[in-house]
């Protein structure tokens, strides 16, 4: 069935999924507060800065206009950064007129309350315009789902007729949806696999091969399901689409922005300046912070995120972490 859908945020991920959802023949409009990106997708059907290489279908609009945009829509997925999340949640539940279903697909945590984006949605967005809220998360690059290479995520809500109802609205021949229950793992492998990213990316840019980034990703795994667990999420997650599948396409692409931070890092570039020239979001390095702190507000030993935390926020050497990290107290692997 033909569904209307609001795209909240005109990245590339958000333009990514439009693009799934407009070749299921859905009724799809992005909003941005970008009046240049608005214009250009409309006129040239084109959005160059994320997705360089890609022609818009023509009948992909785009808007400024929020109550434009969303107005009757059936769902309303938020693609926009963690940073932004409460502030356009807060003025879509402003404008918005009716209750459609609430999908969110951007991957951290929020600063100071270190929430997760799901609780954020659900306290500024009133009730009476919201139905569930759906994550849409797992191991996926924008660059190759706009290409239509095959690609598998994961819809979680505790509502499964929600999960099911996104999973219909995305699936199709090249982009297959599976349902989950589990919206706390799936969105803290969401977000913490950021961290860990950085972290591969920076022992690339030592020089540094297989063997290491093999390390960090199994143990940045055992991370990431600590900590998860810890806040209540379902230890099989994290070897499923959102845990295992999303951390392995994140530290091995070059695809991937927070791998991409890390590998300048890693060559001696500062971190104001790797940013600055990143032209994105890097979720990772906020990410970090957030995480690094929840960890010691509930006792969670998370020796990789602390590490990372001390480059990017002390302005520690690399090496020297590593080093450090490396000479840690020996324990058995299966300590939990």
């Amino acid at each position: 069935m033909k569904q209307k859908i609001a795209v909240l945020g005109a990245g590339s991920w958000g333009t990514a999924l439009a693009l799934v959802l407009n070749e299921n023949k859905h009724d799809v409009t992005l909003w941005s507060h970008h009046p240049a990106q608005i214009k250009e997708i409309n006129e040239e059907h084109t959005n160059t800065h994320y997705l360089s290489d890609i022609k818009l279908p023509e009948n992909l609009k785009a808007t400024e206009n929020l109550k434009e945009c969303v107005a009757d829509a059936d769902a309303v997925l938020f693609v926009v950064p963690t940073k932004a999340m409460r502030e356009v949640a807060h003025k879509f539940s402003e404008v918005c007129e009716n209750k459609p279903v609430i999908i969110h697909a951007s991957k951290g945590l929020e600063q100071v309350s270190h929430k997760r984006i799901s609780d954020v949605l659900k306290e500024e967005i009133t009730p009476e315009h919201r139905q569930d809220v759906v994550v849409l998360s797992g191991p996926s690059h924008a660059e190759e789902v706009a290409v239509k290479d095959v690609t598998t995520i994961t819809a979680a809500c505790e509502n499964h007729s929600s999960a099911q109802y996104v999973q219909e609205l995305f699936s199709n021949r090249y982009f297959r949806v599976y349902t989950n229950q589990d919206v706390i793992g799936v969105e803290m492998g969401a977000a913490l696999k950021n961290i860990i990213a950085l972290g591969s990316g920076a022992l690339h840019g030592l020089g540094y091969g297989d063997n290491a980034r093999a390390a960090i990703m199994t143990r940045g795994l055992a991370e990431i399901s600590r900590l998860g667990v810890a806040m209540g999420a379902d230890p099989l997650t994290f070897i499923g689409l959102s845990g295992v599948g999303d951390l392995e396409v994140t530290c091995n692409s070059v695809h991937s922005r927070n791998w991409r931070t890390g590998n300048l890092l890693g060559q001696g570039q500062d971190l104001d300046t790797v940013l600055e020239n990143m032209g994105m979001i890097v979720e990772g390095v906020a990410t970090t912070k957030a995480a690094y702190e929840l960890a010691e507000e509930r006792k969670i030993e998370m020796p990789i995120t602390e590490a990372i935390y001390r480059v990017l926020y002390n302005g520690e050497k690399i090496a020297s972490v590593i080093e450090e990290t490396m000479l840690r107290d020996y324990k058995s692997e299966q300590e939990f």
